[in-house]
């Protein structure tokens, strides 16, 4: 049952070969036993998933049931809900319960989707390994003591073991792309505006991003058709038509243009990465496909560019956790400026004042023109160059991370070579284009992502070029090892 897709679980739900009741249980009762090693959730929420489960049967019954109804998935635990801790895996939120559901909480619940629970986060999803979670590390189960990647590391963990059968993510600079990679997932970024940011809390308001995290890439399509739209409730959604992700997955590759970032294949990438991702651009080839090297220049810009911005308007949209109206508060403050002082030493993490105090500099009289001005010239080029190669290409590939999955604690000591972790994903938020990743082979018995790139609100061919290798290859079907 665990091992179902979430086509195979709608089509088993429609077909009335189990109920949502049952199969709800079942991940209820193996998140129970197993969750323990993998510590992917924060809030199990058991009650809730069951008496949804029995709303999705009485849909389906009457014949008024979605693709999604009844199927459990998790929801990473930055997207506000409803009488439900949600508390983006930081101290500062520990005991806050939201009054309201974020929109794309509203949008699976108003279709009949069960959420099991919560999952573990990075906290204000700054991380490239779920290490920085109040809540502790959630572990790959691809490797013993691996990291799951970040920030949605609990959601990748989630699925990846088995413990929910598709998850949310929020990608700001790979979230979902780099976890997915480093887990065996298919995961995708939509394009900035795609899908409502209402009810997700902000880590850096021009970059954040929500989207599915899935199994298959047709999974991924079956999530975006219900978490995709216009939101009146969010400034920055984009007011456009959306397409059904999953009506042209099927569409042939005959004559597709792919793009080969020369920068994208460097020294620094792992060489065993680099030799799969070969051989997964011959597998498009023999579907149709045609090679073309281009060039991004200022790729090795998008770094430093974007730890200023993203780090910038985090310090922005933190400033009001101070323990005044909601989240942690010190005991006994002298004042109020005691009261700021220590709730928010004591509530934050060392990542989150890291970025804090790096953005708050940077946006300080005297240094915004030459940080945070300069840094936003730089990535306007970094869009153009982008907005160029796909006048020549339809999609852009590459790897999704320069190597796999990396042991706990190797990397916490060196914050930089932390971000380095990020160097083939950060562009696209800073672009604000749609990314993907997909699995496409291993290094050192690793699970490893092969990143597919599109133009602006061109999601649908995505999973389209997605879903054809996933019929070509099996790479997406592997589990880790004891599932």
């Amino acid at each position: 049952m665990f091992s179902k897709t979430i086509a195979q679980l709608s089509q088993g739900l429609q077909n009335g070969d189990f109920s949502s009741r049952e199969i709800t249980q079942e991940y209820l009762n193996r998140i129970a036993s197993v969750d323990g090693q993998f510590n992917s959730y924060i809030s199990i929420t058991a009650d809730q998933a069951m008496a949804q489960a029995e709303t999705a049967d009485q849909m389906i019954a009457s014949g008024k049931a979605a693709p999604m109804t009844g199927v459990p998935i998790a929801h990473k635990d930055i997207f506000c809900t409803k009488g439900v801790r949600t508390s983006a895996g930081s101290k500062m939120l520990d005991n806050f319960i939201s009054p309201y559901n974020a929109t794309i909480i509203e949008k699976f619940n108003a279709i009949g989707s069960v959420s099991l629970g919560k999952t573990n986060m990075d906290e204000f999803a700054m991380g490239s390994s779920n290490e920085n979670s109040y809540y502790g590390p959630a572990i790959n189960p691809w490797g013993e003591n691996r990291v799951p990647g970040g920030s949605s590391g609990g959601s990748a963990v989630a699925v990846a073991a088995q413990l929910a059968a598709g998850a949310t993510g929020t990608d700001t600079g790979g979230s979902i792309r780099q976890p997915c990679a480093l887990t065996n997932l298919s995961g995708i970024k939509p394009t900035y505006g795609r899908v409502s940011r209402f009810g997700m809390i902000a880590f850096a308001s021009s970059l954040d991003q929500a989207g599915p995290m899935t199994k298959t890439a047709e999974d991924a399509a079956m999530m975006l058709n219900v978490m995709a739209g216009f939101d009146p409730k969010d400034s920055t959604s984009a007011e456009k038509p959306t397409s059904d992700y999953t009506a042209s997955l099927n569409q042939p590759l005959k004559g597709l243009k792919i793009g080969l970032p020369k920068e994208f294949f460097s020294e620094d990438l792992n060489p065993q990465i680099a030799a799969k991702i070969q051989a997964a651009l011959k597998e498009y080839q023999a579907l149709g496909a045609e090679l073309k090297e281009i060039s991004l220049p200022n790729t090795a810009l998008s770094i430093p560019a974007y730890y200023i911005i993203a780090p910038a308007e985090a310090s922005s949209n933190l400033s009001r956790f101070d323990g005044v109206k909601f989240g942690h508060r010190c005991e006994n403050p002298q004042n109020i400026e005691d009261m700021y002082k220590r709730s928010r030493g004591e509530g934050f993490g060392h990542e989150v004042k890291r970025r804090i105090l790096v953005g708050t500099y940077a946006l300080s009289e005297g240094f915004y023109d030459a940080y945070y001005k300069k840094a936003q010239q730089i990535r306007r080029l970094i869009q153009q160059d982008y907005i160029n190669a796909l006048e020549e290409v339809d999609v852009i590939m590459g790897p999704t991370t320069p190597q796999p999955a990396f042991k706990i604690g190797e990397k916490t000591s060196d914050p930089i070579d932390m971000y380095m972790e990020d160097i083939y994903t950060l562009s696209l938020n800073l672009a604000g284009l749609p990314g993907m990743s997909i699995p496409c082979g291993q290094a050192d018995d690793l699970p490893i992502g092969l990143q597919i790139i599109g133009n602006y609100f061109a999601e649908e061919r995505l999973l389209n070029v997605a879903h054809m290798f996933q019929q070509a290859t099996d790479w997406h079907k592997t589990t880790a090892p004891g599932l």
